[in-house]
């Protein structure tokens, strides 16, 4: 139950999704606090716009495919979550419909462990020791089952992974199931899946890459910040869309989105705990949060 105190809050420094929440009991704030979120900053929304183009892109022989490249913890798989959500699943009487599938390709590539990997995805019952044959046939003749679309390939940069005639023989299979299934691929990695990409001149032109770049100071950033302190439900404004404020939050984070998040988010809930209600410099100091480079030299230093 709100109590009064609550009820009278002025929250009109929050998105209004975010101002019911902030009149919730702190345990509750801080479990919506550490929730997942989604900020619709001007580059993700664009990515999910060129997403939604090529799901609605009529089949044809040859099909456009996006390469969606960016450091990791940089927001690629957020964009991918969001995209996916707005195409879920639906079970029909006769059939499922499984409009967007994604698969992460596997850390050490093989055609038979990817396929392996998209019948785990599709739900499919695996069974041991099947032919490649056998499970290349199974997985293409689920995927027209389902209606597919789009294929999303999380982790493309692990076809580095393999040797020469192995990411030759994965970069064929790429290209063998746009023209087999007349589907879109999108490819998600870091700058070696472009590179795994470029190396294959057919591919290269099939995938246009689009790149999440790591943040810097400027007004992107600034106005990212303050969509984050509006979707915070703390009883008081906070004010982090400074510049000096930006350059201190991105020096932190190292300038991925995915660590800002993190650190913005212990901040937030230091300042419910403490009772602060905004993010500042005190509640950021008391978050719990170590950044990157500071995490592996700890790691490194238990090792010794």
């Amino acid at each position: 139950m709100v109590d009064k105190h609550r009820q009278s809050l002025d929250l009109t420094h929050l998105h209004p999704a975010s101002r019911e929440v902030a009149r919730l009991p702190s345990s509750e704030r801080v479990h919506r606090i550490r929730a997942d979120r989604w900020i619709g900053y001007p580059k993700a929304v664009d990515a999910v716009e060129r997403l939604e183009m090529l799901f609605r892109w009529p089949r044809k022989q040859r099909m456009p495919n996006l390469l969606l490249v960016g450091p990791t913890n940089n927001g690629k798989s957020m964009i991918v979550e969001r995209f996916r959500r707005q195409h879920p699943p639906v079970t029909e009487p006769d059939r499922e419909s499984i409009p967007v599938v994604c698969v992460q390709m596997p850390s050490e590539p093989s055609v038979l462990r990817f396929y392996t990997a998209l019948l785990a995805a599709l739900g499919a019952p695996l069974r041991p020791r099947q032919r490649l044959a056998d499970v290349e046939r199974l997985a293409l003749s689920l995927l027209r089952e389902v209606g597919v679309r789009m294929l999303v390939i999380d982790e493309l940069h692990n076809v580095l992974a393999g040797r020469g005639e192995t990411r030759r023989e994965f970069l064929n299979l790429l290209r063998f199931l746009g023209n087999e299934l007349r589907i879109s691929l999108v490819g998600v990695g870091t700058r070696e899946a472009y590179l795994a990409v470029r190396s294959d001149d057919q591919l290269e032109n099939r995938f246009e890459p689009f790149v999440l770049p790591v943040w810097e100071v400027g007004d992107e950033t600034r106005s990212l910040l303050a969509s984050f302190a509006a979707s915070f439900p703390l009883h008081a404004p906070s004010v982090i869309d400074s510049e000096d404020m930006a350059r201190y939050l991105l020096a932190r984070s190292e300038g991925t989105i995915g660590e800002l998040a993190r650190l913005l988010t212990a901040a937030a809930v230091a300042a419910v705990e403490s009772g602060e209600e905004r993010i500042d410099h005190r509640t950021l100091t008391m978050a719990d949060y170590v950044g990157p480079s500071e995490r592996r030299r700890l790691f490194e230093r238990e090792l010794l």
